[in-house]
């Protein structure tokens, strides 16, 4: 894509941002969905947090894997934006191993990729940041889970959500075991949209007043 179609389509995405994705009225009253936090948190500190997860500061790699760029907005029921909302996100790197202790994946670590960010929703309630696809992993010897990126979403004032985003059109996603526990409508708000021939996706997140 270059870089002219590229604004256009961040600045009608932008706009157009609820629409594209809230198609019925329901929509608008529903908030989005919670999932269990898993395992993986991270628990090892680090100073880079920031909102892209392809480098690590004092590092000179690159992370390994597709890089893809997410961007929404924090929304309220009523379809409000939220600014200043804290977005805690974590996610395996490309091999579809998490850079925690605990992970005894025996994939390989990327030391390159950051892993973990912490950001904050800024002028109407908007958000981005730049990653790879995360890789999927085994949770047993039949199964795996269909690459997804975690959420924790939190502010003063709301509840606080748990969630993870999945990816359009992951063969896995019609076998993951936690995708399948929901309804069509609560996948696809859980699900993010692609523009077409970009790596740019769209998650919109809704959230509850307290």
């Amino acid at each position: 894509m270059d870089k002219i179609k590229r604004r256009t389509f961040l600045k009608t995405s932008l706009v157009g941002s609820v629409a594209a994705i809230f198609t019925n009225s329901s929509h608008a009253e529903m908030s989005t969905p919670s999932e269990m936090q898993g395992p993986f948190y991270p628990i090892t500190p680090q100073k880079d947090q920031d909102a892209d997860l392809t480098k690590v500061a004092g590092k000179t790699g690159t992370a390994q894997g597709k890089v893809i760029e997410v961007f929404g907005q924090v929304l309220d029921q009523a379809l409000n934006p939220i600014e200043d909302v804290s977005i805690d996100l974590w996610q395996a790197n490309s091999f579809g191993r998490y850079h925690h202790p605990h992970d005894t994946n025996e994939a390989p670590l990327d030391e390159n990729f950051q892993a973990w960010a912490i950001l904050q929703s800024g002028a109407e309630g908007r958000y981005r940041f730049k990653t790879i696809i995360p890789g999927a992993y085994p949770i047993s010897s039949s199964r795996q889970r269909t690459p997804h990126i975690h959420f924790k979403i939190s502010k003063k004032g709301y509840e606080s959500l748990l969630t993870q985003m999945y990816f359009p059109n992951q063969e896995l996603n019609d076998q993951d075991v936690l995708f399948n526990r929901k309804s069509a409508e609560q996948q696809a708000m859980m699900t993010a949209k692609k523009s077409d021939n970009s790596n740019i996706y769209q998650y919109n997140i809704i959230i509850d007043k307290l």
